[in-house]
């Protein structure tokens, strides 16, 4: 059965219920500064689960497309995705469990045609510290159930997920009782850290069974619901908020019980056609056809590559179908990362040149069921994201240009080493000799006959070197250049890489979290008073205050001294004479055009003498500085706006910080002006 099918028996189903079919929220909240997507079914719902009344009433349901970033590591594997669609149901103070349960029984073996004898369910075993019984309720209401539908369901008490990786499942049971590590329901987690005052409950999850040739014993342990393995898949959880937390830390029971049930409609998708690969489903599969048509690979010889391109297209469309546009902050850069991810994993399949206007068309297809109401750019969604496939090459080509000026090095070579051309096939424009007894790994452009012979290589010749972790890092930190890219690219160019490469990657990795944290103690504080958020972003509004009294009026400015506070910051600065009303302004209108073309902010340590005449980076103090030191670019790396030495700490991103706005320009002494300046919410 196709997930756009499932999609509307379900709603159906739940309208025939009495239901109200409400319309999905955006994948991105107004007015909700707490996340960056809707990440679950119940989010949008969450005002009335807690008490507001719904003005479409108490029994709702609707389809709700969420997304999880926090997952995007896992997206390779059969079952993780980014963005999924979330069916859900609730009872605001109506029905509670019994009417709950069988209805979402009935709807998977009679709507979408679901073996029952494949499915197992679990319950919450209750808390004697906090006086909560075990949900016996639940799990008499599921063993009638099952056994109405003529199958048998034992119910077991299992405990901690661990438990159950030693014991497994025994013949006949069907209903598992876990702890409240697996079957409690709070916005806080477990009971422990269920938050005063707010309901709760426990929740019966609803698993699927893919057979048990699929559980790996030695890697996850025995069998069970709760396994980390592949036999079973999660398909639905029913939430029964029956209870609240009191302000001496127990727990009551709730006058008026809520149900939140939310079942993932790709999963459900998926056990309908018997797949624990959700990608094998109708919105996936399309997908993965034009991709091995585009890249002349199979799926099941490249899935990784496969899984992530299919599921980050998905997931950048509908953030772009829904108004959203790529850029360097918060949504904007999590759907551009998605995009460029997605654009690495098609080079790994060898697709070279752009291919979005391939794909999109297809996830297009397979949402046109969703509404209007959240798909409000459907026209423009392809046009946004070939923009940013168009762009994203340009640094792809740049970062290709960096990585082979990095492994090239020019050398002298005095030696008499031989050098070997007779298994080397000659073509009058490049040989590839083998060189015995000399360190240099290839030798390129020397131009010779092919023949035995001795070189006396004393003159220049070209030549690469390995390039290690900390290239890498340089790389990918300075130009944007994916450190998995580096690597394949390394691999087709020929380029040697040091043995310890992903250790060297990961300490380079591991010093700049550590810096960071460094700077954020206060150890570089900068004219700082402290590394406050408010704080930073004046931080970094002084480099570019610098930056425009540079370019405006004069090159020759520098900085005599600067204060910088969670409400203010103050710089000082060499001029001969006050500035004009119009010189001011004209500073104040660059420094916000800077900030609203939301700039990078990017940072490395380089050797002194590289940064003051390589990188032309601005400072004052050269002949104090340590050998290393920190350089902040600010815009474009080869075409930068601000460089300068410094401690930092910065923003990663100038749209953050806001409207900049000069408040005095003085006198500080002879020679020397002062200006102090704020940070105000942008006008609309």
């Amino acid at each position: 059965m196709d997930a756009n099918t499932i999609r509307k028996k379900f709603l159906d189903f739940q309208v025939k219920r009495g239901h109200k079919v409400i319309q999905p929220a955006p994948l991105v909240l107004e007015g909700d500064p707490t996340t960056l997507f809707t990440g679950s079914g119940m989010q949008p719902l969450l005002p009335y689960l807690l008490g507001k009344k719904h003005p479409d009433g108490t029994r709702l349901c609707d389809s709700q497309p969420s997304m999880r970033l926090q997952d995007i590591e896992d997206v390779g594997d059969p079952r993780h995705t980014t963005v999924f669609e979330m069916l859900g149901n609730w009872s605001l103070g109506d029905y509670f469990k019994e009417e709950q349960i069988r209805g979402f029984f009935e709807f998977l073996t009679r709507e979408v045609g679901l073996d029952a004898s494949r499915i197992y369910v679990t319950c919450f075993i209750g808390n004697e510290k906090y006086g909560i019984p075990r949900d016996t309720e639940a799990a008499e209401i599921w063993q009638k159930v099952f056994t109405e539908a003529g199958v048998e369901a034992k119910i077991a008490e299992i405990g901690s997920a661990e438990n159950g990786d030693k014991r497994g499942i025994k013949p006949g049971e069907r209903i598992f009782y876990y702890d409240d590590h697996e079957n409690w329901w709070s916005r806080g987690g477990g009971c422990d850290s269920t938050p005063i005052g707010d309901p709760c409950g426990p929740d019966s999850e609803v698993f699927y069974d893919f057979g048990a040739d699929l559980q790996d014993e030695e890697k996850y342990g025995l069998a069970h619901p709760a396994s980390d393995g592949a036999r079973f898949m999660e398909i639905g959880n029913q939430v029964f908020m029956q209870y609240k937390r009191n302000e001496d830390g127990s727990f009551s029971e709730l006058e008026k019980k809520n149900v939140d049930f939310g079942a993932g409609l790709e999963r459900i998708t998926a056990a309908s056609i018997n797949s624990f690969d959700v990608f094998k489903i109708s919105l996936m599969k399309p997908i993965i056809d034009k991709l091995e048509e585009i890249s002349g690979k199979s799926y099941d010889n490249n899935t990784d590559e496969m899984r992530v391109i299919a599921d980050h297209i998905r997931g950048a469309y509908l953030l772009a179908a829904q108004g959203l546009v790529p850029s360097n902050k918060t949504q904007g850069y999590a759907m551009r990362r998605l995009l460029r991810r997605a654009i690495l994993r098609a080079l790994d399949l060898g697709i070279s040149s752009n291919f979005l206007a391939e794909i999109v068309p297809i996830v297009a297809d397979n949402y046109v069921d969703l509404p209007d109401s959240i798909l409000t750019h459907r026209e423009v969604a392809l046009e946004v994201m070939l923009k940013e496939e168009t762009v994203f090459r340009k640094t792809l080509n740049r970062g290709l240009k960096e990585l082979r000026k990095m492994a090239r090095v020019a050398k002298p070579i005095f030696s008499d080493a031989r050098l070997d051309f007779s298994s080397t096939s000659y073509t009058g424009t490049r040989a590839e000799p083998s060189l015995r007894d000399e360190p240099v790994r290839s030798v390129r452009n020397i131009g010779v006959e092919k023949s035995n012979h001795f070189m006396h290589p004393q003159k220049q010749v070209s030549a690469t070197r390995a390039l290690s972790g900390y290239d890498l890092f340089t790389l990918q930190d300075t130009y944007g250049f994916p450190f998995e890219l580096s690597v394949e690219e390394c691999y087709r160019e020929g380029i040697e890489l040091t043995e310890k490469y992903r250790e060297e990657f990961e300490q380079a990795l591991k010093e700049q979290r550590e810096r960071s944290q460094t700077a954020s103690k206060g150890m570089f504080k900068g004219g700082l008073e402290d590394h406050g958020e408010q704080t930073i972003k004046y931080h970094t509004a002084t480099h570019l205050l610098l930056a425009a009294l540079q370019k405006l009026i004069s090159p020759d400015i520098v900085q005599k001294g600067s204060n910088t506070t969670a409400e203010r910051l103050r710089f000082d600065f060499n001029l001969d004479h006050k500035m004009t009303d119009e010189e001011k302004k004209a500073v104040e209108d660059q420094v916000n055009e800077w900030i609203a073309a939301d700039l990078p902010v990017v940072y490395d340590e380089y050797d002194k003498a590289y940064a003051r005449d390589t990188l032309k980076a601005h400072g004052q103090f050269w002949d104090k500085y340590p050998e290393k030191l920190k350089v902040y670019t600010i815009g474009d790396f080869d075409k930068p706006i601000s460089r300068e030495v410094c401690g930092g700490p910065h923003v990663e991103h100038t749209g953050v910080i806001g409207h900049f706005v000069i408040k005095k320009e003085e006198s500080s002494s002879a020679g020397v002006r002062r200006i102090k300046a704020v940070i105000e919410k942008a006008p609309q």
